[in-house]
């Protein structure tokens, strides 16, 4: 059961990595850069509602998987 929710969330972590490369590949200017660059340092508290919104998604995603595990 362990090894197989350790392998789901690990399956999401890459999907998670593989939709940000696409991304950055995709948009990066000088000005995205300069924008992700402020963003990696601000911690999640002080981020503006709609960017933490984009970190929920994902993080809803992972309880989704915990739920269906019986982990949730």
């Amino acid at each position: 059961m362990k090894a197989r929710l350790i392998e789901e969330l690990a399956a999401l972590e890459h999907e998670q990595w593989a939709h940000w490369t696409r991304h950055f590949i995709d948009n990066t200017t000088p000005e995205n850069l300069a924008r992700w660059k402020a963003q990696c340092a601000t911690r999640y508290a002080d981020l503006s509602e709609a960017e933490k919104e984009k970190d929920r998604v994902w993080a809803r995603r992972v309880l989704a998987i915990l739920e269906e595990s019986g982990e949730g």
